[in-house]
């Protein structure tokens, strides 16, 4: 019996540390963007995508890699995923130019989806008792945490002593240790050869995610094209509307609808989203304001939004291990309402008390730390075992689709604010409207730099301050929504409703 404990928590140790490493790319950008920009000389559009290509592709295969493991069993998916993941992390390492970033990050992203799926469902089949699952649950949600956090810390670290592609680079050892110990650790069986996949279910998924994102980029630019957001806007509604027709047809879809009519699993999805939208808008701009406008270097911005990180850990693993106690509701609901606390305190002082902002960081990571390690639990135990690969996507999609939406909307939205109210002095080019880097390198070529530093810095602060604004009110309506679906949800009931049956 112990050895059986002992087996299953270093199982729990491998999968996380794939957790870490998946997570971890998805923030290790933050912090190097200006680097990268400045090495590769990639475009304002080009650092996008060069974020947005990792989440983009993983939240669209997700679906698919997570039913397509129940079809060939979870371990079988871990370890490919970890193969593709480390053979990526060279590629990206090497990528000579912007546009083969991209297709590396694509690439890093088609690893990412064989894996995330999977170290859930490993833990959900692995685990059986409720309570030892949940509290195994709450750790990997915490560690979800932490590799966001960790992200832009580890880049910070490297870039101090190597170049650029060590951000990837430092992958490639971690993947080795945790295929030898999922060899020997993880679960053989559990594949059910029987079973139907479909491709086309996840290509049209695929669509109409990048649809999404192209039409909300498109839409968030101070100049869009009409055109080309209401082409985006037409793939994404004709994918997402025939790959819905598409499951209700299929013997064995990527995703049974029927699974959102428990109100506990939905609040779970919901959290997960909100949760990570939250972490990544935080994340995504507040290293760039406090490098760009402060002057901060990578690793000191990547320590100053480990700040939630800190605040979530000790929120996380209590939540996970009191749920069957209070319940999800105080839990999810409870925890998005404080981290919407914790955001308006940064909101009103990120540019006044440096003591404030970090408390105001702390606090919201407490909260997001809470809701995100009970949302997992809702998610997986409001399903049968054998809809475990489909859970565990669909809570990964909410995670990656929150992420994606806020370096799509946010990222977006920053840029438009800052060009639509920069106020240039006379004879400044019209290049500095185009971002606050540019701005920069401008100010250093004429005498009118610091009038147009203290201007650009001064706009960008403004647009700094509505994307924080937003991520407030997201939370808000996340604590409303996941309130409303668990008030009838009581404490010993994270297992109840007919999905679990």
């Amino acid at each position: 019996m112990a050895e059986s404990a002992r087996r299953r928590w270093l199982l729990l140790a491998v999968v996380s540390a794939g957790l870490l490493l998946i997570t971890l790319d998805n923030s290790i950008l933050y912090a190097a963007l200006p680097t990268l920009v400045e090495e590769l000389g990639a475009s304002s559009a080009q650092s996008l995508w060069i974020i947005n290509a990792y989440p983009v592709v993983m939240a669209g295969l997700l679906l698919g890699s997570g039913t397509l493991g129940d079809r060939v069993g979870h371990r079988r998916m871990f370890l490919t995923g970890l193969v593709v993941f480390g053979a990526a992390s060279l590629a990206a390492a090497l990528s000579p130019t912007p546009e083969a970033l991209i297709a590396a990050r694509a690439f890093l992203a088609v690893g990412a989806a064989a894996m995330m799926p999977a170290t859930l469902a490993l833990i959900r089949v692995t685990f059986a008792d409720e309570r030892e699952r949940n509290v195994a649950i709450a750790v990997w949600g915490s560690l979800a945490i932490v590799g966001s956090a960790l992200g832009p810390i580890v880049s910070g670290l490297l870039l101090q002593s190597f170049w650029w592609g060590s951000v990837f680079l430092v992958n490639v050892p971690v993947v080795v240790v945790a295929l030898v110990a999922t060899l020997v650790l993880a679960p053989g069986g559990g594949a059910d050869p029987g079973k139907h996949w479909d491709l086309v279910s996840s290509l049209l998924a695929l669509v109409a995610l990048v649809g999404l994102v192209f039409a909300i980029k498109e839409t968030a630019k101070a100049t869009p094209s009409p055109v080309a957001a209401g082409v985006a806007l037409v793939a994404a509604a004709a994918g997402g509307w025939a790959f819905a027709r598409r499951q209700r047809r299929l013997p064995d879809p990527l995703l049974d609808f029927a699974i959102f009519r428990n109100p506990a699993f939905l609040s779970g999805v919901l959290a997960a989203g909100f949760s990570m939208f939250a972490v990544a808008g935080l994340q995504l701009v507040t290293t760039q304001r406090f490098q760009l406008v402060e002057g901060f270097t990578p690793l000191r911005a990547g320590v100053l939004v480990a700040a939630v990180a800190l605040g979530a850990l000790p929120t996380a693993v209590a939540g996970g291990a009191t749920l069957h106690r209070i319940g999800l509701l105080p839990i999810v609901a409870g925890g998005l309402a404080l981290s919407t606390v914790g955001t308006v305190l940064v909101l009103l002082h990120f540019d006044t008390s440096m003591p404030l902002l970090v408390t105001g960081l702390l606090i919201a990571g407490a909260g997001l730390g809470a809701a995100m390690s009970v949302a997992s639990s809702a998610i997986m135990g409001n399903v049968p075992v054998r809809r475990a690969g489909m859970a565990s996507s669909v809570e990964e999609v909410s995670y990656e689709f929150g992420s994606l939406i806020a370096v799509a909307l946010l990222g977006s939205l920053l840029s438009a604010v800052y060009s639509a109210t920069v106020r240039l002095p006379p004879g400044t080019p019209e290049e500095a409207r185009d971002s606050l880097d540019a701005a920069l390198a401008l100010a250093g070529q004429g005498a009118e730099g610091d009038a147009l530093v203290a201007a650009a810095s001064e706009a960008f602060d403004g647009a700094y301050g509505a994307v924080v604004l937003v991520v407030a009110g997201v939370l808000a309506v996340g604590t409303v929504a996941t309130g409303v679906l668990l008030r009838r949800h009581g404490p010993g009931s994270a297992l109840s409703g007919p999905a679990s049956h």
